[in-house]
């Protein structure tokens, strides 16, 4: 049992790191977002030059992508490898199950809500705006929307593998419990 501490610690650890990391980068680029002073105006012409907070929610986004897939996987490894019910389906807790739920839609809102305000802080040149030659702001308080959408996401998916994983250690345990008395 020992043996599997490590390496799920370790995973954990990134996941968490990366979270954290969506987290920062999200509330920095609410800082950095395009003003209402950086748009240029020129009769019904507008440029917005590029801000900081692009860059920023593309990593947020590499972050939270990465830290979500691998939570995931872990997920479904265990799920996959652990005990089997009668019909054949691995068994799954109802907390597990809602928690993952929870993360997969935490992490939809959040890829739109982030991706739209960073792709909304791209260079927006004169006749093509950021839709239909019109340019467009990000409305205070959306980066951190997405960050708090973004801890929602990472806590549900660390909850989920936590819960996998004491699961396997209680299979684990009853396994060895059943042998011994064999």
């Amino acid at each position: 049992m020992e043996k599997h501490r490590f390496p799920s610690l370790l995973i954990s650890s990134i996941i968490a790191f990366l979270g954290l990391m969506a987290f920062g980068l999200c509330v920095t680029a609410e800082f950095k977002r395009s003003k209402k002073k950086d748009v240029e105006v020129y009769g019904k012409l507008c440029y917005l030059a590029e801000s900081g907070a692009f860059q920023m929610g593309v990593a947020a986004l590499i972050c939270l992508f990465i830290a979500h897939i691998l939570g995931n996987m872990v997920i479904c490894r265990r799920i996959y490898s652990g005990e089997k019910s009668s019909s054949g389906k691995a068994k799954t807790p109802w907390i597990t199950s809602t928690l993952l739920v929870v993360s997969w839609i935490s992490f939809g809102v959040a890829l739109i809500l982030l991706g739209t305000a960073t792709s909304m802080n791209r260079r927006q040149p004169y006749r093509r705006g950021w839709l239909d030659g019109k340019c467009y702001l990000v409305k205070d308080g959306v980066y951190v929307g997405s960050a708090v959408l973004v801890m929602l996401t990472i806590g549900s998916t660390l909850g989920s593998v936590i819960m996998t994983g004491r699961k396997s250690q209680v299979e684990q345990g009853r396994r060895i419990h059943a042998q011994q008395h064999k």
